[in-house]
């Protein structure tokens, strides 16, 4: 997902709340990650219905973010301080009071919905609703609201008594006057919290009348999507149009907004006609608002981010349990860096007695930069660990030196307490596992506590079974351990748990030996994170079993010296720093030991999973995570962003379709595709699968080759690298035949070609023309008469000494299949010129072309990118043939444009609706929003259902500008009106109601063209691709 909101300034960063930095670990981890890892590596994607702000996720016209505002109020508006101490008030309590008078239609039901995926132990329902206001509030524009932790859930509902719009403006005083607040702070909380969302007809038609608006929403002010204070000055003014003010809702004596704002004379609502002075009041009245809660409940300071945090931090004994395994990530904040950067962080740590005994292998470890993450205000950057440590000495706390690309470094101890971890009892990952709602732990426990007892803790959730109550129950389980086999100075203790059910990956595990204050604790572990099934642990002698304090223990003897050098990181020509550019996401080819298939779709089979061995479903979900879930089986995919399943063959009715529709990133890394809704990014294992006797059928790899497709031959041949015919062909023997180069393919049953790169001039075609079965195996395709079945190398050479020099200068190829060349375009202004979809790697016209077949432009850039899309972005401008200059990285007789330059194509036979640059006399100028009240092209209208670009072109023939909307809309006009602002390509996306293959805006979105200037005839063969420059 692009992620995009309105910046201001935040007016109170939360960092200026408290000075000391957190002290690790705390209880509000769980809290203060999901708080500030918005969008980027390791985002928490607990945004992600309430951003962007205008996020409609739940249905048109309901605004998420209001919603969730709205949500916080309604669980704390049933609170009291009457007759003693103060009852209810934000508790959660809302989750079971869906069904309430007070409480009417799905708003909240969805928002508790999607909190509920993050409700733990350490993240409570009543936090997660708190927290959900800084979201909302943040999303929209709006100021920073401090958030503390520490809510306690209620376990039942409240009593009624949310304000409701009937009510009089005394009973409003009195209902806020029973939850703590004054006049003047109703006042401000109601226009704070009306600021952004409206009024649904659906729930109240007294308020707005069903079929009066467009998408069944009362808007509250103009700007419907944007915290600010048009909600006030649209009413001081008198021009508003916020249903809870004017229209039915007065005679209905529904006007709730009115009779609250009208309480004392309008003089809280002119103090704030200040902009300034309202960011400043919400700030404050809203943060009471979501502090409200029972007398008893102590909540934390504010939560603030760490400076420096370690996340996820593992031990694991290796094999041969002469060495552990430290794992585990540092992030970094980089807020405050400026021009400068973390280059690098330096762990060092102390053994198992606070000593330097670390062996041979040392006592610090190097790590260097992975990735980056953004908060709303605050950015980090992350640092993976990955340390050998001695058995015998362990470990006992570490401190962190971050280092800068300036050359300065800074200490960071852990508020003078080191960052403790210890070495007594951890979760053995390797050996646990997962499947079913069937779990298994086991834990190392050190052989020098004696033989203490070990506990297995779970927390684990449980839906509820009704539809009123989104939220899982969750549930608290104690296993005692058993001991097991003595590894080294470490013995094994296991303990199953069965019958997790359907959210088995959401268990939380704690692994606990020794009792009070002298207990060793392995705490909130995820089991999302054990893969499905339990490696097998390669154990020492039983004679080096032994104590850590034993005099002189065994030691293990080697060929050679153990020595740990951290793997580097692998860089590019282009530069990366802590800042972090959001990487474009892209299909992965190879992970692991796994290989890309493709895109399939879910098995159509009524009840049937196109892979039915495992699955799981979480946050923060990576290829990776599932890959590691997935331990074991032969296939694996993740699916819409979350969820992952593994099985050791595919439902024969999942087909595979183009790869682009996999288009959601996942949860857990935004540069990762993870399926979509119906479709898998599936991966198959490197390694030989056991083939059904008689079975014929499209091989996806042939280790280390990956099948691209059935490719046409030509006279020359499309490969000219080698030829090896032979009667007893099979896939296998071709792919060994050649050994070296980037491609192999298969032809008429027995042929072999190879090739360092395709032939530009040969093309993809259907895969039913690859129909010849192999000679030499009959359940293998390869290839056709003049088709060849079509193999790449899974990690193509990036050597250019492995590809011919060319022997003619690079040209800029006029036609590629059915796309012709449009000629040299920058990049957009702060986002993508196409970004439908794209890739990287060993890039040609050909290949690029064949990547985007199912849009209408591609565009390659950079020499190894190729990017797809249907329409333009605006800001992306014609530019000067000679700036497109970079060879291809796949054929360097071709240009692939340059950097922010692409070399661009366009086809008008692909299927699906596109923005085409020009129409009659008129160049695409970009996606326009409507005006704010007033409508963005003003001088003439037209709607008729064939409408069509080349209608409302002629329709608006003279005017500077003409736009399409709702697919059958056409305005035209000489400017834009008030509030008519730039929108996203992408949000133009319904097609014309009279050429279904042309784009023609959607709703409250133009498709705008712009008149070209006239151009002398000596230029008109140019005029062809003119665009206006920006």
């Amino acid at each position: 997902m692009r992620w995009t909101t309105r910046i201001w300034p935040a007016m109170l960063s939360l960092s200026t709340l408290a000075g000391a930095d957190p002290t690790w670990p705390s209880q509000i981890d769980e809290l203060e990650e999901i708080m500030y890892q918005v969008q980027g590596y390791r985002s928490r994607q607990f945004g992600g219905t309430v951003i962007p702000c205008s996020s409609e996720a739940s249905g048109p016209g309901r605004h998420n973010a209001a919603e969730w505002l709205r949500a916080a109020f309604h669980d704390m508006a049933t609170t009291t301080i009457a007759g003693g101490p103060r009852q209810g008030g934000l508790d959660g309590s809302l989750q079971y009071e869906l069904t309430s008078s007070d409480n009417i239609g799905p708003a909240f039901n969805t928002t508790l919905k999607f909190m509920a995926d993050y409700y733990t132990s350490r993240s409570g329902v009543a936090d997660l609703i708190a927290l959900g206001v800084y979201y909302a509030v943040r999303s929209c524009g709006g100021p920073v609201v401090p958030f503390a932790s520490g809510r306690v859930d209620a376990k039942t509902g409240g009593p009624i008594g949310v304000p409701l719009p009937q009510n009089s403006a005394f009973t409003f005083g009195q209902q806020f006057d029973r939850m703590g607040f004054s006049q003047a702070e109703m006042i401000q909380v109601v226009a704070c919290g009306h600021t952004i969302g409206g009024v649904h007809a659906t729930e109240f038609p007294q308020i707005v009348p069903v079929g009066s608006t467009e998408d069944g929403e009362g808007t509250m002010d103009s700007t419907v999507d944007v915290f600010d204070n048009k909600i006030v000055t649209e009413y001081i003014s008198g021009n508003t149009t916020n249903p809870m003010v004017v229209g039915p809702s007065i005679q209905a004596t529904r006007n709730s907004d009115f009779k609250v704002f009208n309480s004392d004379g309008n003089v809280t609502m002119a103090a704030l006609v200040d902009p300034e002075a309202f960011r400043s009041v919400c700030a404050t009245v809203l943060r009471k608002m979501i502090e409200v809660v029972p007398d008893g409940v102590v909540l934390t300071d504010p939560v603030q981010p760490y400076a420096v945090k370690p996340v996820d931090m593992q031990l694991t004994l290796n094999d041969g349990a002469s060495t552990m395994q430290l794992s585990g990530l540092i992030r970094v904040r980089t807020t405050n860096f400026g021009a400068d950067s973390a280059q690098s962080v330096l762990l060092t740590y102390k053994d198992r007695s606070g000593g330097d005994d670390c062996g041979n292998l040392g006592c610090t470890y190097t790590a260097d930069l992975l990735g980056a993450t953004q908060g709303f205000d605050d950015t980090f950057v992350w640092f993976p660990i990955n340390l050998e440590i001695p058995a015998s000495s362990g470990i006992s706390s570490f401190t962190l030196t971050v280092n800068m690309a300036s050359g300065t470094s800074e200490v960071y101890d852990n508020n003078g307490n080191s960052y403790p971890i210890q070495d007594a009892i951890f979760m053995q990952k390797p050996q646990s596992c997962l499947l079913e709602g069937n779990l298994k732990v086991v834990a190392a426990v050190r052989n020098d506590l004696g033989s203490p007892l070990a506990n297995l803790y779970l927390s684990y959730k449980t839906p509820v079974g009704d539809p009123n109550r989104p939220v899982p129950t969750l549930n608290n389980a104690t296993v005692e351990m058993t001991k097991g086999d003595c590894v080294g100075l470490y013995t094994f203790y296991t303990a199953t748990y069965e019958g997790l059910g359907d959210l088995d990956y959401a268990t939380k595990i704690d692994v606990v030996t020794g009792t009070g204050e002298s207990a060793s604790r392995d705490a909130f572990k995820a089991a999302s994170s054990l893969g499905a099934t339990c490696a097998t642990f390669n154990a020492p002698p039983a004679n080096l079993c032994s104590s850590a304090d034993d005099p002189g223990p065994p030691e293990e003897t080697s060929s050679g010296s153990i020595t740990m050098t951290p793997t580097p990181t692998t860089t590019s020509s282009r530069t990366v720093t802590s800042t972090g550019a959001a990487e474009t996401p892209f299909h992965r080819p190879t992970l692991g030991n796994y290989t890309l298939v493709g895109c399939n779709t879910e098995a159509t089979v009524a009840g049937a999973r196109a892979l039915s061995g495992a699955s799981y479903v979480y946050d923060g979900m990576t290829l990776e995570s599932c890959m590691t879930n997935c331990t074991g089986f032969y296939y694996w995919g993740t699916e819409y962003g979350r969820e992952c399943y593994c099985g050791n063959k595919v439902d024969v009715s999942s087909k595979n379709v183009t790869l682009d529709e996999c288009n959601i990133v996942c949860s857990g890394d935004d540069t990762e595709y993870c399926g979509a809704g119906d479709r898998l990014e599936l991966y198959v294992t490197t390694g030989a699968i056991p083939t059904p006797t008689g079975t014929l059928a499209i091989k996806p790899t042939v280790t280390p080759y990956l099948r691209i497709g059935c490719y046409e031959e030509l006279p020359s041949r499309a490969l000219t690298g080698g030829t090896f015919p032979s009667d007893s062909m099979t896939l296998e023997l071709c792919a060994s035949n050649c050994d070296g180069f980037t491609y192999f393919g298969t032809e008429y049953g027995r042929e072999c070609y190879c090739g360092q790169f395709i032939d530009s001039r040969s093309n993809v075609t259907d895969d039913a023309d690859c129909s010849m079965v192999c000679a030499g195996d009959e359940t293998e395709y390869c290839g056709g008469s003049d088709r060849l079945e079509m193999y790449r190398l899974i990690n193509p050479p990036t050597s250019t000494t492995m590809i011919p020099t060319p022997t003619v200068t690079p040209t800029h190829a006029p036609t590629v299949s059915s796309y012709a060349f449009q000629g040299c375009w920058t990049e957009g202004d702060g986002v993508r010129a196409l970004d439908a979809k794209s890739t990287a790697g060993n890039v040609t016209l050909e290949s690029c072309a064949d990547f985007c077949q199912d849009y209408h432009y591609f565009g390659t850039e950079f020499a190894d990118e190729c990017h797809c899309g249907d329409a333009l972005a605006a800001s992306s401008n014609k530019t000067d043939l000679a700036d497109c200059n970079t060879p291809c990285s796949g054929d360097p007789s071709q240009y692939c444009g340059a950097g922010n330059r692409l070399d661009l194509y366009y086809s008008n036979t692909t299927a699906g609706p596109s923005q085409p640059l020009v129409v009659g006399n008129y160049s695409w100028y970009g996606c326009q929003t409507e005006g704010t009240g007033v409508r963005a092209l003003s001088s003439k209208s037209l709607v008729q259902d064939d409408m069509s670009l080349e209608v409302c072109a002629a329709f608006c023939e003279g005017f500077t500008y003409f736009g399409t909307e709702y697919g059958a809309e056409c305005y035209c006009g000489d400017g834009f009106g008030e509030g008519s602002v730039t929108a996203s390509t992408s949000q133009c996306s319904m097609a014309c109601g009279g050429n279904a293959a042309q784009l023609c805006g959607a709703g409250n979105r133009l498709s705008v063209y712009e008149l070209t200037p006239a151009t002398p005839p000596e230029e008109e063969k140019s005029a062809l691709y003119t665009i206006r420059s920006v």
